[in-house]
């Protein structure tokens, strides 16, 4: 099963918020998910950002891909530095 961090929409028409989530591949856009992982709400002023890094970590470390907009978001929280020196540690 390939899975992917991506953005579930949520919230009224014109007001979008996203739950970041871990999702089976071929699931619809805002359908079944298997884990919340954090939140995105770019209508604040700086756009707020919460993201639960251990289990973002995990899902990674599992093979999960992130979308290109997630992975932007992680990169922002420093979850991809984090994840990347992860992996090079365990290749020595």
């Amino acid at each position: 099963m390939a899975v992917k961090l991506r953005l579930k929409r949520m919230g009224a028409k014109g007001r979008p918020f996203y739950r970041i989530v871990a999702a089976d591949a071929r699931s619809p856009r805002d359908g079944r998910f298997i884990e919340n992982v954090g939140t995105y709400n770019p209508i604040n002023e700086p756009a707020k950002i919460e993201i639960n890094e251990e289990l973002a970590l995990k899902w990674l470390s599992k093979g999960a891909q992130p979308t290109d907009t997630v992975r932007s978001l992680l990169s922002k929280q420093g979850i991809m530095k984090k994840h990347h020196e992860e992996k090079k540690k365990g290749k020595k």
